[in-house]
């Protein structure tokens, strides 16, 4: 179990990774008070596989689903960063995007996916973007001497306390969304460019996925994370 914060924030590679990934916690924590941030990382303009389908028209039918869904879970707000689908890559560039969110928003957990999987491959911007959220929440955010140009510009740096991953094949960290799992569900489906092509059955998908969660901490539904803990 892990203290809900105040001030929380939610890294995602593409729309509707949030939802699927940690929807649950979000609504019960934004329902509970917890002040939720997203930073979007790419714009998703390449996940179809409809052949009349344009890279700007997804990426704006996305970006619209994103910002419903995100509304629906309570969310203050949607960073976008509009990266294209695939094209993350660990610089500067974009480790200070998450800095300067970090240290503006000061969340006291950032959520992001696992880097670190190995039992089947990892698309390729959720490795990117969990490994660059991990580092820029330690030591860049924490060191003013890291992106200096955000200090100049009136923002302080930020200690980050834990960080939780999600996608994790070792959770030790369960959040009980027994209370929240249709919200989660409905907030998955606002991402129809992607469940209506998926030929899921989403209620099914998602309750069957949060059960299993749920069975390692005797709980009927929850969603597992792995935490990174970096100060008390």
């Amino acid at each position: 179990m892990i203290e809900r914060p105040e001030r929380a924030m939610l890294v995602i590679p593409h729309p509707d990774d949030a939802e699927g990934g940690c929807g649950g916690t979000v609504a019960k924590w934004t329902a509970e008070g917890t002040e939720f941030v997203f930073v979007l990382c790419t714009n998703g303009d390449k996940g179809t596989s409809d052949t009349n389908m344009t890279t700007a028209k997804l990426a704006a039918i996305r970006e619209a689903e994103q910002q419903e869904a995100a509304d629906s879970l309570g969310v203050k707000e949607v960073i976008y960063l509009s990266y294209g689908d695939g094209e993350l890559e660990d610089n500067a560039k974009f480790r200070g995007e998450l800095v300067k969110a970090i240290r503006t928003h000061k969340p006291e957990i950032v959520f992001c996916t696992d880097p670190f999987r190995q039992t089947f491959y990892l698309h390729r911007d959720h490795r990117i973007s969990g490994q660059v959220t991990l580092d820029a929440v330690f030591p860049y955010a924490r060191d003013f001497l890291h992106y200096n140009e955000h200090i100049q510009a009136g923002l302080e740096t930020h200690k980050v306390a834990d960080v939780l991953m999600w996608g994790t094949e070792t959770p030790d960290t369960f959040i009980d969304i027994t209370d929240n799992i249709e919200d989660k569900i409905e907030a998955l489906k606002k991402h129809a460019s992607q469940v209506a092509s998926s030929g899921r059955d989403v209620d099914h998908f998602v309750k069957m996925y949060a059960e299993r969660q749920g069975q390692m901490a005797n709980m009927t539904y929850a969603e597992g994370f792995k935490r990174i803990q970096f100060r008390s």
